[in-house]
């Protein structure tokens, strides 16, 4: 598989994960700071898998 999809697949899985932060920001603070340092996990995996 070429490193080049994992990195989009990475990047997409981060924007959902983004948009779920944003989503429960209001109501769920706990949820949305777990949702957050899954995102930046998958943003920094991704730069990782490409360097």
């Amino acid at each position: 598989m070429p490193k080049e999809v994992v990195v989009i697949g990475l990047l997409a899985l981060a924007g959902f994960l983004g948009g779920g932060v944003y989503a429960t920001w209001k109501t769920a603070k706990f949820l949305a700071v777990i949702l957050l340092v899954l995102t930046v996990i998958a943003v920094s995996g991704a730069v990782l898998w490409l360097l």
